[in-house]
């Protein structure tokens, strides 16, 4: 069985990746990943093709070494299973022909010896035995190949990240995945789709190359679900989901990424729920046409007499030289609506007026184009001139608490924390608008409770009350608290 290993799990398109794509850290693994399944073993009756004891006159010999180490290493004797594995391994790396125990048992082995190793230079020789262990188990077990390389992936992205640059760890977890298609490992699933995303944004990688994956980590995420009928199973999937979809929903602020379907199979449900609520109408009605659905679209002329209704052009009288910034805003024209809000930001002199046209800025940033950083920059610049309004730091702890799954795995550490920093926002909001006071304190009331434990606290040398600097794209100085228990 493989060992159970708790692994942490997440201007211009680079800066917007900087901006809301913090992905799961690698030195110091702190994103909850999923947990690669038990060792397989190979259903296949053919033999595997590298050294193995079966039909060896060294059989005994190595059956009965195979048996020592086993119960030492249970018995986490790791001294001694490393001497007696080291002789099986001599005798027959591929064990009976049938199953991969001695590579990823010896992974294990030199894992122990890499974690206690001061050495550079012993422990640079151990990292390489682990990865040559890696290739060895996927030449020699090739059913199961697509496994081993996504594990050899795993342990370059999460534990030894100056072994590889991250094109070469993409081209390891697209090997896998390819090879696997929807029937993929869960492991995969979190870091292929960070690098997946990171190398897009800096243009390594081709937008259709982008679109594939982003097509189909769905639909592996959907098979997995459906097949996991463990509780252990369940979760390992629970954690995937609440990670990738998330990280791939970013995406929407990259003009024509998704497309049209894209949309309609996401934004119009939500509007067949809600069919009389003006914002989830508008809001509907414009992710569509972001989407470039075309007019004649059933579900867009289904929408656009509500639309009409919800936001009525301004009455005759009122003269209109171009159209309104809102109007961009209504057709989905996101970029035209932030240039629109910007310019008049910029010539009117009403202080009051521009801080409104700042925030709705802030909002776009948000709402559509998922770019929390830039987000943030025009919320604060908004309350700066109408110092006594919340709003905008409502907006700022909502940025902060939806980046859970961005700065982490959205459960653990990395996702609880950032807690702290949107609910100094809320705190901040109704300290200076007393109006804003009741959705401020509803808000706290649901994120207190997803502050990090006591017991997380304690296990990392914190103590409550500290000062604790958020990092991911916040970069918020705050106060360490704990979940009420």
């Amino acid at each position: 069985m493989i060992p159970t290993k708790k692994l942490f799990f997440l201007s211009s398109l680079l800066t917007m990746f900087l901006l809301f794509a913090c992905s799961p850290k690698v030195t110091e693994p702190t994103v909850v990943e999923t947990k690669p399944d038990p060792k397989p073993i190979v259903k296949d009756e053919t033999l595997s093709p590298c050294k193995h004891w079966t039909g060896s006159p060294q059989k005994d010999k190595a059956e009965t070494l195979h048996v020592l180490y086993k119960d030492r290493l249970r018995e986490k004797n790791y001294e001694e299973a490393m001497r007696l594995w080291k002789q099986v391994y001599e005798l027959a790396p591929a064990a009976d022909g049938k199953r991969p125990d001695h590579y990823l048992d010896g992974v294990t082995l030199y894992g122990q010896l890499i974690q206690k190793e001061t050495d550079p230079t012993k422990k640079e020789e151990y990292i390489n035995k682990v990865l040559e262990l890696y290739d060895e188990c996927a030449k020699c077990y090739e059913e199961k190949a697509s496994i081993y390389i996504g594990l050899k992936a795993f342990a370059l992205y999460y534990k030894y990240p100056e072994k590889a640059t991250d094109m070469e760890k993409y081209e390891l977890f697209k090997q896998s995945i390819d090879a696997d298609q929807e029937k993929a490992s869960d492991f995969v699933i979190n870091p292929f789709t960070s690098l997946m995303i990171q190398l897009y944004l800096e243009k390594k990688i081709e937008m259709s190359e982008a679109q594939k994956y982003a097509t189909l980590i769905p639909k592996i995420i959907a098979y997995g679900k459906s097949k996991a009928t463990t509780s252990k199973a369940k979760d390992r999937w629970a954690l995937v989901e609440g990670y990738a979809p998330v990280r791939l929903e970013g995406l929407e602020g990259v003009e024509g990424f998704y497309d049209c379907d894209y949309y309609k199979a996401k934004y119009f449900p939500e509007y067949k729920a809600d069919p009389e609520n003006c914002e989830v109408i508008g809001n509907t009605y414009g992710r569509l046409k972001w989407g470039k659905c075309p007019d004649v679209d059933a579900m867009l002329t289904e929408l656009k007499p509500k639309v009409d209704k919800c936001f009525p052009p301004p009455p005759a009288t009122v003269t209109t030289i171009g159209p309104r910034c809102s109007d961009f805003l209504r057709e989905g024209n996101y970029n035209e609506a932030l240039n629109c809000y910007e310019e008049k930001a910029g010539k009117t002199d009403d202080m009051e007026r521009k801080a409104q046209y700042l925030f709705v800025m802030s909002k776009i940033y948000y709402a559509h184009l998922k770019r929390y950083s830039l987000a943030r920059k025009y919320a604060l610049q908004a309350a700066k001139l109408k110092p006594n309004w919340g709003e905008p730091y409502i907006l700022i702890g909502k940025l902060y608490a939806s980046s859970g799954p961005l700065c982490g795995p959205g459960r653990g550490w990395d996702s609880q924390i950032v807690t702290w920093a949107a609910i100094d926002m809320w705190t901040k909001a109704k300290r200076v608008d007393s109006s804003v006071a009741s959705e401020a304190n509803k808000l706290i009331a649901k994120y207190s409770k997803y502050m990090p434990s006591r017991g997380d606290i304690f296990q990392r040398n914190l103590k409550e009350g500290d000062s604790f600097k958020v990092p991911c794209w916040i970069q918020a100085t705050t106060t360490i608290r704990a979940a009420k228990e």
